[in-house]
């Protein structure tokens, strides 16, 4: 932009200064364009394997590959499957999220033709008046009917793009909310899985905690008939009673639980509690073997989160576009055209044509420093939208890093675990043997078998775990963004977005 020096009284300088920003370009905001962000060469502390857990249950992560949308899949339970797609369409928190997409979409396109078009609109009147006449001429008061029908158009040009700014600000935050609700339906669909997985898990503790109940009151029974021979002592005996009321005393909470897991799985589908689907057998689900692993550069390209928050920045860069052009000059025209009288026969004659043209063009001069202010606070919103931006950045890094730990400690848990249920399930079973061939009082087998519940247990809860943080690191991932349907597509007018500053 050439320096030019020109010499404006106080009266004509506001106004020189719009043309002259008009004629070369200059932005009156920022570009909105999502500021540099760290670029990662790994999530965590800690470089994430290659792959985890033992040869029955290894799990790989594909660096650098998106996963498909429809992840659940991975866990090979076609009831799983469906339950989730059930979910993505009758959840009614969805429902509402997309009709209120729905709304704003439509919100935009009116305010877009509302900008680009002048208002026509018809006026029809008939009024019926009393006014005071004039001292000592004629009546005191005159009473007359007016009639007119009119045409009025008025059109504002957009010399500075308040329109164009307002349009693009409300576009963006239609994007806004389309990124959102494209997260609500991810984390539904997680929820599902997670609920479902939990529903499973809980079932397969509740069934193992009755059968180590029922072991104890074994315990108890047998001590009981040892305790009237003599051989034991009352003491033996309540502390045996002991341990199996607290083992019951377990059971309710775990069903509740379990209940509860049930409950939240059946409103995630859209139905009520009563309508809960039956349990999965959690030894029928798969845990996912491969799993997609996208790097942090891409990451930002496919996290809702990330591009919400892009679009909230796009929507402060052209707010604050517009609270710079609202300090300039507008300038309207109107034109009206119609037929008047104080009769409806006048008022349809040619006498009875009437007609107006104008325009109006105003420059603020003075209100307080409102305007300012607005801009300065608009300003200072886009500053807060920069960081929120790199705080989201930062957050989904640490999501997708501790889904990461998570899953390696989960893979280290159940590889032990299952060490434990495989020894203490073959130490059972030599005990069962042996008891049966007399070498083994029952308590001994029943013992052995507690041992195996215990760690049957442990490892129930293990792979529940694992299976839950795979659904989690899934969505943390993004899960291969594509755009929604809902997606703002209303066109903006000429001009697009804020134009890049100088």
């Amino acid at each position: 932009m050439s320096a030019i020096r020109l010499m404006f009284t106080p009266q004509v300088r506001p106004v020189a200064l719009a043309a002259a920003l008009l004629l070369s370009g200059c932005a009156l905001g920022p570009t909105g364009e999502a500021p540099a962000t760290p670029r990662p060469a790994q999530y965590a502390v800690e470089a994430t394997p290659a792959a985890l857990g033992p040869q029955e249950a290894r799990q790989t992560f594909v660096l650098g590959q998106r996963s498909v949308p429809q992840w659940w899949r991975a866990y090979g339970s076609p009831d799983l499957s469906a339950w989730v797609e059930e979910a993505l369409r009758s959840n009614h928190s969805l429902a509402e999220a997309d009709r209120n997409l729905a709304s704003a979409r439509l919100q935009l396109r009116a305010q877009i033709d509302e900008s680009l078009w002048p208002t026509i609109d018809a006026v029809g009147q008939a009024q019926r008046q009393r006014a005071l006449g004039l001292p000592n001429i004629g009546p005191t008061t005159n009473l007359y009917n007016v009639f007119a029908g009119q045409i009025r158009a008025s059109y504002t040009f957009d010399l500075f793009g308040v329109e164009r700014f307002a349009n693009s600000a409300l576009a963006a935050q239609v994007d806004a909310q389309s990124y959102q609700f494209d997260a609500a339906r991810r984390a539904v669909a997680a929820n599902v899985v997670i609920s479902a997985i939990n529903a499973a898990s809980l079932r397969a503790q509740v069934a193992d905690t009755e059968r180590l109940v029922a072991l104890a009151d074994a315990d108890v029974q047998e001590l009981q008939r040892r305790l009237a021979l003599g051989a034991v002592s009352n003491d033996e005996v309540l502390s045996a009673r002991a341990s199996a009321q607290s083992l019951r005393a377990s059971l309710p909470a775990l069903k509740a639980q379990w209940q509860g897991a049930r409950h939240a799985l059946a409103v995630l589908m859209g139905r009520t509690p009563d309508a809960a689907p039956p349990d999965l057998d959690i030894a029928s689900l798969k845990l996912p073997e491969q799993v997609p692993m996208t790097v942090p550069s891409e990451l930002l390209k496919q996290r809702p989160d990330i591009l919400a928050a892009d679009a909230a920045l796009k929507v402060a860069a052209a707010e604050q576009a517009l609270a710079t052009a609202e300090m300039f000059p507008s300038l309207s025209i109107s034109a009206s055209f119609g037929q008047s009288g104080f009769s409806w026969a006048k008022a349809t004659s040619g006498a009875g044509a009437v007609w107006g043209l104008g325009a109006s063009l105003t420059q603020p001069l003075f209100h307080g420093g409102a305007l300012r202010a607005k801009r300065d606070a608009a300003k200072e919103a886009y500053l807060a939208a920069e960081a929120h931006y790199r705080q989201t950045v930062l957050n989904a890094f640490q999501n997708v890093a501790d889904s990461l730990v998570a899953l390696t400690q989960d893979a280290d848990a159940l590889q032990a675990s299952a060490a434990a249920r495989t020894a203490s399930e073959q130490g059972w079973r030599n005990a069962q043997r042996r008891a049966q061939l007399g070498a083994y009082p029952a308590s001994a087998a029943r013992a052995g078998e507690r041992q195996y519940l215990n760690a049957r247990l442990g490892e129930i809860r293990a792979t529940a775990s694992r299976m839950n943080d795979t659904a989690t690191l899934y969505q943390a991932m993004g899960v291969g963004y594509e755009t929604p349907a809902h997606a703002a597509q209303a066109p903006i007018p000429a001009g697009g977005d804020s134009p890049p500053v100088r």
